[in-house]
Protein backbone atom coordinates (compact mmCIF):
# COMPACT_ATOMS: atom_id res chain seq x y z
CA UNK A 1 0.00 0.00 0.00
CA UNK A 2 0.69 4.23 -1.18
CA UNK A 3 0.58 6.32 1.38
CA UNK A 4 1.19 10.20 1.14
CA UNK A 5 1.43 12.62 3.41
CA UNK A 6 1.40 16.30 3.00
CA UNK A 7 3.04 17.66 5.68
CA UNK A 8 6.40 17.28 7.84
CA UNK A 9 5.15 18.61 11.24
CA UNK A 10 4.56 16.57 14.62
CA UNK A 11 1.36 14.90 12.52
CA UNK A 12 2.56 14.73 9.72
CA UNK A 13 6.22 12.97 10.80
CA UNK A 14 5.06 11.01 13.37
CA UNK A 15 1.86 9.79 10.63
CA UNK A 16 4.37 8.90 7.99
CA UNK A 17 6.80 6.68 10.28
CA UNK A 18 3.74 4.97 12.34
CA UNK A 19 2.43 4.13 8.43
CA UNK A 20 6.04 2.58 7.32
CA UNK A 21 6.12 0.69 10.52
CA UNK A 22 2.95 -0.50 9.11
CA UNK A 23 4.61 -1.66 6.13
CA UNK A 24 2.95 0.92 3.94
CA UNK A 25 5.51 2.66 0.84
CA UNK A 26 5.01 6.35 2.50
CA UNK A 27 6.37 9.37 0.77
CA UNK A 28 5.97 12.48 2.62
CA UNK A 29 5.52 16.07 0.88
CA UNK A 30 7.05 19.13 3.06
CA UNK A 31 8.18 22.40 1.41
CA UNK A 32 9.79 23.39 4.34
CA UNK A 33 11.99 21.40 7.02
CA UNK A 34 11.20 18.31 8.23
CA UNK A 35 9.25 19.24 11.72
CA UNK A 36 7.30 21.52 10.56
CA UNK A 37 6.00 24.75 13.22
CA UNK A 38 6.27 23.38 16.35
CA UNK A 39 10.31 21.79 15.50
CA UNK A 40 11.17 24.88 13.72
CA UNK A 41 9.43 28.15 14.99
CA UNK A 42 7.63 26.82 17.90
CA UNK A 43 7.89 24.75 20.36
CA UNK A 44 11.29 23.17 20.55
CA UNK A 45 13.32 26.60 20.14
CA UNK A 46 11.27 28.45 21.97
CA UNK A 47 11.75 25.97 25.11
CA UNK A 48 15.60 26.26 23.75
CA UNK A 49 15.56 30.45 24.40
CA UNK A 50 13.24 29.60 27.78
CA UNK A 51 16.45 27.30 28.83
CA UNK A 52 18.96 29.97 28.16
CA UNK A 53 16.87 32.63 30.21
CA UNK A 54 16.47 29.85 33.04
CA UNK A 55 20.10 29.69 33.33
CA UNK A 56 20.75 33.29 32.95
CA UNK A 57 18.03 33.56 36.03
CA UNK A 58 20.26 30.85 37.75
CA UNK A 59 23.16 32.55 38.15
CA UNK A 60 21.71 35.82 39.40
CA UNK A 61 20.19 34.13 41.84
CA UNK A 62 23.79 31.95 42.64
CA UNK A 63 24.17 34.33 46.00
CA UNK A 64 20.96 32.86 47.06
CA UNK A 65 22.39 29.19 47.32
CA UNK A 66 25.84 29.57 48.72
CA UNK A 67 27.79 30.58 45.08
CA UNK A 68 30.12 33.35 44.52
CA UNK A 69 29.86 34.56 40.84
CA UNK A 70 32.21 37.11 40.02
CA UNK A 71 32.08 39.56 37.42
CA UNK A 72 29.61 41.03 35.57
CA UNK A 73 26.60 38.42 34.63
CA UNK A 74 25.09 39.33 31.02
CA UNK A 75 23.20 37.23 28.05
CA UNK A 76 24.91 36.62 24.62
CA UNK A 77 22.00 37.28 22.58
CA UNK A 78 23.84 35.99 19.33
CA UNK A 79 24.83 32.85 21.09
CA UNK A 80 21.42 32.10 22.54
CA UNK A 81 20.23 32.44 19.08
CA UNK A 82 22.84 30.47 17.68
CA UNK A 83 22.24 27.57 20.34
CA UNK A 84 18.60 27.40 19.68
CA UNK A 85 19.31 26.54 15.86
CA UNK A 86 21.59 24.15 16.37
CA UNK A 87 19.24 22.52 18.95
CA UNK A 88 16.04 22.45 16.07
CA UNK A 89 18.75 21.91 13.22
CA UNK A 90 19.65 18.28 15.55
CA UNK A 91 16.57 17.46 15.89
CA UNK A 92 15.69 17.71 12.09
CA UNK A 93 18.25 15.99 10.85
CA UNK A 94 16.90 13.14 13.90
CA UNK A 95 14.02 12.90 11.88
CA UNK A 96 15.65 12.55 8.57
CA UNK A 97 17.58 10.23 9.92
CA UNK A 98 14.58 8.08 11.02
CA UNK A 99 13.11 8.55 7.48
CA UNK A 100 16.17 6.94 6.01
CA UNK A 101 15.89 4.19 8.52
CA UNK A 102 12.27 3.11 7.78
CA UNK A 103 12.27 3.89 4.58
CA UNK A 104 10.50 7.18 3.99
CA UNK A 105 10.96 9.18 1.12
CA UNK A 106 10.84 12.76 1.51
CA UNK A 107 9.83 15.26 -1.49
CA UNK A 108 10.77 18.94 -1.47
CA UNK A 109 7.70 21.19 -2.77
CA UNK A 110 4.34 22.54 -2.09
CA UNK A 111 1.45 19.81 -2.09
CA UNK A 112 -1.91 19.98 -3.47
CA UNK A 113 -4.72 17.37 -4.22
CA UNK A 114 -5.71 16.97 -7.63
CA UNK A 115 -8.19 14.04 -6.58
CA UNK A 116 -8.41 11.50 -3.67
CA UNK A 117 -5.34 9.62 -5.03
CA UNK A 118 -3.40 12.13 -6.83
CA UNK A 119 -1.34 15.45 -5.21
CA UNK A 120 0.77 17.88 -7.14
CA UNK A 121 3.77 18.64 -5.98
CA UNK A 122 5.02 22.34 -6.90
CA UNK A 123 9.06 22.29 -6.15
CA UNK A 124 11.20 25.15 -5.57
CA UNK A 125 12.59 25.31 -9.22
CA UNK A 126 8.85 25.36 -10.65
CA UNK A 127 8.75 21.97 -11.91
CA UNK A 128 6.01 19.83 -10.92
CA UNK A 129 6.39 16.00 -9.78
CA UNK A 130 2.88 13.54 -9.71
CA UNK A 131 2.01 11.45 -6.69
CA UNK A 132 -0.19 8.92 -6.48
CA UNK A 133 -1.11 7.25 -3.59
CA UNK A 134 -3.91 4.81 -2.27
CA UNK A 135 -4.12 6.69 0.80
CA UNK A 136 -3.63 10.28 1.89
CA UNK A 137 -3.15 11.86 4.99
CA UNK A 138 -3.25 15.56 5.29
CA UNK A 139 -1.10 17.17 7.83
CA UNK A 140 -0.86 21.03 7.04
CA UNK A 141 -0.56 22.63 9.55
CA UNK A 142 -1.30 26.27 10.87
CA UNK A 143 0.02 29.66 9.96
CA UNK A 144 -0.36 32.95 12.47
CA UNK A 145 -3.45 34.25 12.77
CA UNK A 146 -3.41 38.51 11.35
CA UNK A 147 -6.57 39.92 11.38
CA UNK A 148 -7.34 42.81 9.30
CA UNK A 149 -6.06 46.55 10.42
CA UNK A 150 -2.94 44.63 11.73
CA UNK A 151 -0.24 46.18 10.06
CA UNK A 152 1.64 42.94 9.76
CA UNK A 153 5.05 43.68 7.57
CA UNK A 154 7.67 40.87 9.07
CA UNK A 155 10.22 43.40 10.14
CA UNK A 156 8.75 45.55 13.39
CA UNK A 157 5.61 44.19 13.15
CA UNK A 158 5.89 40.64 13.38
CA UNK A 159 4.71 36.66 14.21
CA UNK A 160 5.84 33.93 15.81
CA UNK A 161 7.42 32.61 12.97
CA UNK A 162 10.08 35.70 12.90
CA UNK A 163 10.14 36.58 16.55
CA UNK A 164 12.75 33.34 17.25
CA UNK A 165 15.36 34.67 14.62
CA UNK A 166 15.34 38.84 15.34
CA UNK A 167 19.68 39.85 13.63
CA UNK A 168 19.57 41.57 17.51
CA UNK A 169 17.46 42.20 20.62
CA UNK A 170 15.06 44.90 21.08
CA UNK A 171 15.09 46.96 23.21
CA UNK A 172 11.35 47.44 23.80
CA UNK A 173 8.45 45.13 22.97
CA UNK A 174 4.94 45.12 22.70
CA UNK A 175 2.90 41.94 22.40
CA UNK A 176 -0.69 41.36 21.42
CA UNK A 177 -1.94 38.47 22.95
CA UNK A 178 -1.20 37.19 26.36
CA UNK A 179 -1.68 33.69 25.78
CA UNK A 180 1.10 30.72 25.94
CA UNK A 181 3.29 31.95 23.02
CA UNK A 182 2.84 35.47 24.03
CA UNK A 183 3.59 34.88 27.99
CA UNK A 184 6.51 32.66 27.47
CA UNK A 185 8.00 35.47 24.52
CA UNK A 186 7.73 38.18 26.72
CA UNK A 187 9.14 36.62 29.73
CA UNK A 188 11.92 34.96 27.83
CA UNK A 189 12.94 38.85 26.52
CA UNK A 190 12.32 40.34 29.56
CA UNK A 191 14.84 37.85 30.95
CA UNK A 192 17.31 39.18 28.68
CA UNK A 193 17.11 42.87 29.32
CA UNK A 194 14.09 43.93 26.53
CA UNK A 195 11.10 45.90 28.19
CA UNK A 196 7.97 44.23 27.06
CA UNK A 197 3.96 44.73 27.33
CA UNK A 198 1.85 42.57 27.11
CA UNK A 199 -2.00 43.97 25.78
CA UNK A 200 -4.57 40.95 25.86
CA UNK A 201 -8.05 41.59 25.17
CA UNK A 202 -9.21 38.77 27.82
CA UNK A 203 -10.05 39.19 31.52
CA UNK A 204 -6.62 37.04 31.98
CA UNK A 205 -3.78 36.27 30.43
CA UNK A 206 -3.25 32.09 29.65
CA UNK A 207 -7.29 32.97 29.06
CA UNK A 208 -8.09 28.83 28.67
CA UNK A 209 -5.54 28.04 31.87
CA UNK A 210 -7.29 28.05 35.30
CA UNK A 211 -7.62 31.69 36.70
CA UNK A 212 -6.35 31.07 39.55
CA UNK A 213 -2.98 29.82 37.92
CA UNK A 214 -3.14 32.75 35.44
CA UNK A 215 -3.12 35.45 38.16
CA UNK A 216 -0.45 33.60 40.14
CA UNK A 217 2.05 33.91 36.77
CA UNK A 218 0.06 37.22 36.40
CA UNK A 219 2.06 38.40 39.73
CA UNK A 220 5.50 36.73 38.83
CA UNK A 221 5.26 38.96 35.42
CA UNK A 222 4.78 42.00 37.59
CA UNK A 223 8.41 40.99 39.64
CA UNK A 224 9.69 40.81 36.30
CA UNK A 225 9.10 44.11 35.36
CA UNK A 226 6.92 43.00 32.46
CA UNK A 227 3.37 45.29 32.17
CA UNK A 228 0.88 43.13 31.29
CA UNK A 229 -2.57 45.05 30.01
CA UNK A 230 -5.72 42.62 29.89
CA UNK A 231 -9.14 43.10 29.29
CA UNK A 232 -7.83 46.20 26.25
CA UNK A 233 -7.53 45.87 22.46
CA UNK A 234 -5.44 47.50 20.18
CA UNK A 235 -7.60 50.29 17.90
CA UNK A 236 -5.14 51.67 15.98
CA UNK A 237 -1.13 50.96 14.60
CA UNK A 238 1.29 53.85 13.82
CA UNK A 239 4.13 52.07 12.50
CA UNK A 240 7.23 54.39 11.98
CA UNK A 241 10.82 52.71 10.49
CA UNK A 242 11.94 52.16 14.10
CA UNK A 243 9.38 52.33 16.22
CA UNK A 244 5.49 51.49 16.79
CA UNK A 245 2.63 53.30 18.58
CA UNK A 246 -0.86 51.16 19.23
CA UNK A 247 -3.91 53.22 20.39
CA UNK A 248 -6.31 51.31 22.44
CA UNK A 249 -9.82 50.78 23.35
CA UNK A 250 -9.16 51.92 26.71
CA UNK A 251 -8.18 55.74 25.23
CA UNK A 252 -4.36 55.32 26.17
CA UNK A 253 -1.26 54.22 24.52
CA UNK A 254 1.49 52.04 23.97
CA UNK A 255 4.64 52.48 21.78
CA UNK A 256 7.96 50.09 21.52
CA UNK A 257 10.90 49.27 18.79
CA UNK A 258 8.80 46.06 17.91
CA UNK A 259 5.35 44.74 17.87
CA UNK A 260 5.03 40.91 18.45
CA UNK A 261 1.20 39.74 17.44
CA UNK A 262 0.11 36.73 18.75
CA UNK A 263 -3.77 36.39 18.64
CA UNK A 264 -3.88 32.60 17.48
CA UNK A 265 -3.24 30.75 14.29
CA UNK A 266 -5.75 29.56 11.43
CA UNK A 267 -5.36 26.35 8.88
CA UNK A 268 -2.74 26.64 6.40
CA UNK A 269 -5.17 24.99 3.72
CA UNK A 270 -4.55 27.86 0.80
CA UNK A 271 -4.44 26.63 -2.29
CA UNK A 272 -4.41 22.84 -0.58
CA UNK A 273 -7.15 22.00 -3.12
CA UNK A 274 -9.04 20.03 -0.55
CA UNK A 275 -12.45 22.06 -1.56
CA UNK A 276 -12.06 21.42 -5.20
CA UNK A 277 -11.86 17.58 -4.50
CA UNK A 278 -15.19 17.90 -2.40
CA UNK A 279 -13.51 17.69 1.18
CA UNK A 280 -16.32 18.51 3.95
CA UNK A 281 -15.40 22.02 6.02
CA UNK A 282 -15.66 22.67 9.26
CA UNK A 283 -16.78 26.34 10.39
CA UNK A 284 -14.12 28.76 10.90
CA UNK A 285 -12.01 27.08 8.33
CA UNK A 286 -10.88 23.77 9.10
CA UNK A 287 -11.67 20.03 7.84
CA UNK A 288 -13.92 17.80 8.70
CA UNK A 289 -13.15 14.73 10.26
CA UNK A 290 -15.21 11.40 11.37
CA UNK A 291 -14.11 9.57 14.85
CA UNK A 292 -11.31 7.39 12.82
CA UNK A 293 -9.76 11.04 11.25
CA UNK A 294 -11.04 10.45 7.50
CA UNK A 295 -12.46 13.20 5.67
CA UNK A 296 -15.89 13.10 3.93
CA UNK A 297 -13.28 12.05 0.75
CA UNK A 298 -12.69 7.79 0.92
CA UNK A 299 -9.54 7.37 1.50
CA UNK A 300 -8.13 10.90 2.78
CA UNK A 301 -7.62 11.31 6.05
CA UNK A 302 -6.67 14.80 7.97
CA UNK A 303 -5.01 15.48 11.24
CA UNK A 304 -3.52 18.22 13.84
CA UNK A 305 -4.18 22.27 13.55
CA UNK A 306 -6.17 22.21 10.03
CA UNK A 307 -9.15 20.01 11.88
CA UNK A 308 -11.09 20.97 15.04
CA UNK A 309 -9.99 20.84 18.34
CA UNK A 310 -6.70 21.87 20.28
CA UNK A 311 -3.56 22.99 18.29
CA UNK A 312 -1.32 21.77 19.63
CA UNK A 313 2.14 19.43 18.73
CA UNK A 314 1.07 16.13 21.42
CA UNK A 315 -2.41 16.40 20.15
CA UNK A 316 -1.05 15.93 16.35
CA UNK A 317 1.08 13.36 17.18
CA UNK A 318 -1.63 11.28 18.64
CA UNK A 319 -3.76 12.04 15.70
CA UNK A 320 -0.87 11.51 13.44
CA UNK A 321 -0.95 7.49 14.84
CA UNK A 322 -4.10 6.74 14.92
CA UNK A 323 -4.58 8.46 11.21
CA UNK A 324 -1.89 6.00 9.58
CA UNK A 325 -3.11 2.65 11.35
CA UNK A 326 -6.53 3.34 9.64
CA UNK A 327 -5.49 4.09 6.54
CA UNK A 328 -2.92 1.19 6.47
CA UNK A 329 -5.06 -1.25 8.54
CA UNK A 330 -8.73 -0.18 7.94
CA UNK A 331 -10.91 2.17 10.04
CA UNK A 332 -10.94 1.18 13.58
CA UNK A 333 -8.36 3.14 15.91
CA UNK A 334 -9.84 6.52 17.60
CA UNK A 335 -8.27 8.84 19.43
CA UNK A 336 -8.71 9.70 23.80
CA UNK A 337 -9.12 12.96 24.04
CA UNK A 338 -10.51 13.14 27.57
CA UNK A 339 -7.01 13.75 28.80
CA UNK A 340 -5.57 16.65 26.83
CA UNK A 341 -2.21 18.20 29.00
CA UNK A 342 -2.05 21.98 28.68
CA UNK A 343 1.71 23.36 28.95
CA UNK A 344 3.21 26.76 30.00
CA UNK A 345 6.82 26.38 30.26
CA UNK A 346 7.30 30.01 31.72
CA UNK A 347 8.92 30.68 35.70
CA UNK A 348 6.84 28.92 37.14
CA UNK A 349 5.55 26.91 35.10
CA UNK A 350 1.68 26.06 34.41
CA UNK A 351 0.53 23.41 33.60
CA UNK A 352 -3.30 21.81 33.25
CA UNK A 353 -5.98 19.01 32.49
CA UNK A 354 -9.32 17.73 31.77
CA UNK A 355 -11.61 20.43 33.06
CA UNK A 356 -10.55 23.79 35.74
CA UNK A 357 -12.33 24.64 38.50
CA UNK A 358 -13.52 28.19 36.90
CA UNK A 359 -15.79 25.58 34.48
CA UNK A 360 -16.90 23.11 36.83
CA UNK A 361 -18.23 26.45 38.74
CA UNK A 362 -19.16 27.87 35.43
CA UNK A 363 -21.42 24.66 34.29
CA UNK A 364 -22.39 24.22 37.99
CA UNK A 365 -21.29 20.99 38.01
CA UNK A 366 -20.60 19.22 41.64
CA UNK A 367 -17.24 18.48 42.16
CA UNK A 368 -14.88 18.08 45.00
CA UNK A 369 -10.97 19.86 45.42
CA UNK A 370 -7.44 19.57 46.88
CA UNK A 371 -4.39 21.43 46.80
CA UNK A 372 -1.23 21.46 48.09
CA UNK A 373 1.14 24.55 47.87
CA UNK A 374 4.63 24.28 47.05
CA UNK A 375 6.11 26.18 49.94
CA UNK A 376 5.26 23.42 52.13
CA UNK A 377 7.39 20.64 50.49
CA UNK A 378 10.24 20.18 51.70
CA UNK A 379 11.52 19.04 48.38
CA UNK A 380 11.01 22.98 46.28
CA UNK A 381 12.38 24.38 49.25
CA UNK A 382 15.55 22.88 49.03
CA UNK A 383 15.87 23.93 45.66
CA UNK A 384 14.33 27.52 46.33
CA UNK A 385 11.10 26.93 44.28
CA UNK A 386 8.47 27.70 46.54
CA UNK A 387 5.93 29.42 44.19
CA UNK A 388 3.10 27.79 42.93
CA UNK A 389 0.27 24.99 43.82
CA UNK A 390 -1.45 22.01 42.69
CA UNK A 391 -5.22 21.70 42.44
CA UNK A 392 -6.94 18.37 41.75
CA UNK A 393 -10.80 18.06 41.13
CA UNK A 394 -12.94 14.94 41.05
CA UNK A 395 -16.00 14.36 40.80
CA UNK A 396 -18.90 13.01 42.82
CA UNK A 397 -17.60 9.60 42.30
CA UNK A 398 -13.86 10.25 43.31
CA UNK A 399 -12.64 10.02 39.86
CA UNK A 400 -10.23 12.50 39.16
CA UNK A 401 -11.68 14.80 36.29
CA UNK A 402 -8.98 17.61 36.17
CA UNK A 403 -6.01 19.54 37.97
CA UNK A 404 -4.15 22.88 37.62
CA UNK A 405 -0.56 23.33 38.77
CA UNK A 406 1.41 26.20 38.85
CA UNK A 407 5.38 25.94 39.98
CA UNK A 408 8.49 24.07 39.59
CA UNK A 409 8.51 21.35 36.83
CA UNK A 410 4.82 20.84 36.61
CA UNK A 411 4.71 20.35 33.04
CA UNK A 412 6.22 17.17 33.98
CA UNK A 413 4.12 16.21 37.10
CA UNK A 414 1.05 16.66 34.94
CA UNK A 415 1.54 13.37 33.17
CA UNK A 416 0.51 11.86 36.27
CA UNK A 417 -2.79 13.06 36.76
CA UNK A 418 -3.60 13.14 32.97
CA UNK A 419 -3.06 9.49 32.99
CA UNK A 420 -5.43 9.99 36.32
CA UNK A 421 -8.12 11.79 34.19
CA UNK A 422 -7.41 9.47 31.20
CA UNK A 423 -7.74 6.42 32.61
CA UNK A 424 -10.59 7.77 35.13
CA UNK A 425 -8.87 6.59 38.28
CA UNK A 426 -9.97 7.25 41.82
CA UNK A 427 -8.53 10.42 44.06
CA UNK A 428 -8.54 7.30 46.87
CA UNK A 429 -6.53 4.60 44.59
CA UNK A 430 -3.98 7.71 43.39
CA UNK A 431 -3.66 8.89 46.88
CA UNK A 432 -2.65 5.43 48.06
CA UNK A 433 0.46 5.29 45.72
CA UNK A 434 3.85 5.98 47.84
CA UNK A 435 5.49 8.99 46.38
CA UNK A 436 9.22 9.21 46.25
CA UNK A 437 10.63 11.41 49.14
CA UNK A 438 11.87 13.92 49.11
CA UNK A 439 10.25 14.77 45.68
CA UNK A 440 8.27 17.45 43.77
CA UNK A 441 5.34 14.49 42.73
CA UNK A 442 5.24 14.46 46.85
CA UNK A 443 2.99 17.68 45.95
CA UNK A 444 0.54 15.56 43.85
CA UNK A 445 0.06 13.12 46.53
CA UNK A 446 -0.62 15.88 49.09
CA UNK A 447 -3.63 17.36 46.82
CA UNK A 448 -4.92 14.27 46.19
CA UNK A 449 -5.34 13.38 49.91
CA UNK A 450 -6.49 16.80 50.21
CA UNK A 451 -9.72 15.77 48.32
CA UNK A 452 -10.81 13.57 51.65
CA UNK A 453 -9.61 16.07 54.48
CA UNK A 454 -6.55 13.25 55.13
CA UNK A 455 -3.31 15.66 54.16
CA UNK A 456 -1.09 15.11 57.41
CA UNK A 457 0.92 18.07 56.10
CA UNK A 458 -2.11 20.60 55.35
CA UNK A 459 -3.23 23.17 57.75
CA UNK A 460 -6.21 22.46 59.80
CA UNK A 461 -8.98 24.24 58.51
CA UNK A 462 -10.86 25.93 61.65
Amino acid sequence: MKVAVIGGGPGGYVAALKAAMLGAEVTVIEKNKLGGTCLNVGCIPTKALLASADVLRTVKEAKDFGVVVEGEVKPDFDAIIARKQKVTDELVAGIQFLFDKRGVKKIDGFGKLVDKNTIEVTKADGTVETVVADKIILANGSIPTVFPGMPYNGKNVITSDEVLSLPKQPESLIIVGGGVIGSEIGQFFATMGTKVTIVEMAPQILGRMDSEAAKNLARQFKKDKIKVMTGVGADNYIVNDDSVKIELNNGKSVEAEMVLLCVGRRPNLANSGVEEVGIEMAPRGFIQVNEYLETSVEGIYAIGDIIPGAMLAHVASAEGMVAAANAVKGNSETVNYKAIPSCVYTEPEVSGVGVTEDELKANGTPYHVGRFEFRALGKAKAIGKLQGFIKVMTDEDDTIIGASLVGPHVTDLLTELSLAVGLGLKAKDVGKVIHAHPSLSEGLMEAIHDIHGECVHAIPKK
